[in-house]
């Protein structure tokens, strides 16, 4: 009998070292029944090991995690059985067919669809007869998630689900875990794309060096800045460099940061701040090669927070 679960996961007090590496440092965290809880940080976080731990395929040194409500040491059968995990890169054998890949993984559980149910929920029909080996990598991420939804899971497991996909194939992806969201499951999700983020996760956790270091709403995250719109320009040549300086003195800008010789200032009124930098900008006689503004993003949150961008190494 499937109890009741007040979190879906719940970890407190997480800590995994490998040796002198510290990959995550005293992690609290609590996912609801029925949400996408979103994991974001940059490679090194400590994202991949949190969920691996959670998922049972890896060791915590101390701290307790609770899936459903039950822990790995005493019941680690039910567990699995209630789970769905779609790895970063998931093998399978590329000799055995889509239908024989599915009908293997569907016997591992009690529960769960037929697998011709499931290969035509990721639309994979026209690949029913098809060797794995000659599927394309959209097609074999979408054959993954047939495979970690075989068991009716009441919690899934994406772990960057759609890095190096096409922009068609991530979208057919997000419609299927949009789809399984809808019915009242839960997803935990780790992503480098912060479209996706904001696109799927009701609430989102930024990592660094193992810690939690910001936990909201993707709206919560992004007015944690205390300002919603950037302007972005790219100095062209002049006399004397830019001043910086006069630049975060200017009425209404809250940050201003250069990368690769693009400026970038968070500020809180594009109205009153574009005027007057072009103003500056002129007084300090430095032309500009381009401008946009744009409103923030789940990246600004994560620059701000970090002073590293989500992709950094």
């Amino acid at each position: 009998m499937r109890g009741v679960a007040t979190f879906a996961v719940r970890i407190s007090n997480l800590k995994k070292a490998y040796r002198d590496v510290i990959a995550v440092d005293g992690l609290d965290l609590e996912v609801h029944p029925g949400e996408c809880f979103g994991l974001l940080g940059p490679n090194g976080a400590g994202k991949t090991t949190t969920i691996e731990i959670c998922e049972g395929l890896t060791g915590a040194d101390s701290g307790e995690v609770e899936i459903l409500g039950l822990g790995w040491s005493s019941d680690a059968k039910e567990i699995r059985q209630r789970l769905g995990i779609q790895l970063q890169e998931t093998q399978l054998s590329e000799k055995l067919s889509v239908f024989e890949t599915v009908r293997l993984f569907r016997s591992f559980f009690r529960n769960g669809p037929p697998p011709d149910k499931l290969i035509a929920l990721v639309q994979l029909e026209e690949k029913r007869d098809a060797w794995v080996g000659t599927l394309s990598g959209g097609q074999q991420q979408r054959l993954a998630l047939a495979v970690a939804l075989a068991g009716d899971p009441e919690l899934l497991f994406l772990d960057e689900p759609t890095t190096g996909l096409d922009p068609q194939a991530r979208r057919q992806l997000w419609d299927l875990v949009e789809r399984f969201k809808s019915q009242g499951r839960t997803v935990l999700l780790t992503t480098h794309y912060m479209d996706e983020a904001e696109r799927l996760c009701d609430r989102i956790a930024v990592m660094d060096h193992g810690k939690r270091i910001a936990l909201g709403t993707p709206a919560e995250l992004i007015a944690s800045l205390g300002a919603e719109q950037w302007i972005a320009f790219t100095p062209g040549h002049s006399p004397s460099p830019l001043d910086l300086g006069r630049l975060s003195a200017i009425t209404g800008v809250r940050d201003v940061r250069q990368d690769n010789g693009k400026v970038e200032m968070r500020v809180d009124e594009l109205h009153t701040s574009v005027p007057a930098l072009l103003a500056e900008l002129s007084r300090q006689s430095v032309p500009i090669t381009q401008l946009e503004t744009r409103s923030a993003t789940l990246e600004d949150v994560f620059v701000t927070l970090t002073g590293r961008h989500l992709r950094d190494e």
